[in-house]
């Protein structure tokens, strides 16, 4: 017996061809519709897509401070002014790593987000929390996101 996924099974299923359209003169409806077929996409939720930016960015954040990612890859999700606090913050961390100090090696290392939650302050805006699980310790992370003429963009980061 052979295992069919639903994917699969999908692929394995012949689709019969769509019906041939006519053009129509007035303002009636089209003869033939296509009566079968896949529902038309979704837009995603946007608390879920606040959620996976919001992921990302934070998992991102977190390695910029680790020293394993280029603050620069941060510069179209990040407000100018978290940017160049985020570099500065990289900047001091590096500089307590290369000390004497045993443990501060070991800061940032292994950096995961364990979860994250959105909050709808308007249509325009919302806050969101992550936690982030590290080698050593556990992380707060807060942030909020602005909706940009092209995209959401952190305007404030805060990593404790």
């Amino acid at each position: 017996m052979k295992a069919v996924t639903g994917v699969r099974a999908a692929a394995a299923t012949p689709v019969p061809p769509a019906p041939d359209l006519r053009v129509v003169s007035g303002t009636a409806a089209p003869a033939a519709r296509r009566a079968a077929g896949p529902p038309p996409l979704r837009v995603v939720d946007e608390a879920r897509e606040i959620c996976a930016i919001s992921r990302s960015t934070v998992q991102a954040a977190i390695e910029v401070l680790a020293g394993t990612r280029p603050a620069h890859q941060l510069s179209r999700r990040l407000d100018p002014r978290c940017l160049a606090a985020l570099e500065h913050r990289a900047a001091l961390t590096r500089r307590v790593a290369s000390g004497s100090s045993p443990t501060a090696g070991r800061l940032h290392r292994n950096p995961s987000v364990r979860s994250v939650r959105a909050c709808r302050v308007s249509d325009d805006v919302y806050e969101a929390s992550a936690v982030v699980v590290e080698e050593s310790r556990v992380r707060a992370v807060a942030l909020r996101l602005e909706r940009g003429t092209a995209a959401w963009r952190v305007t404030v980061l805060e990593i404790g």
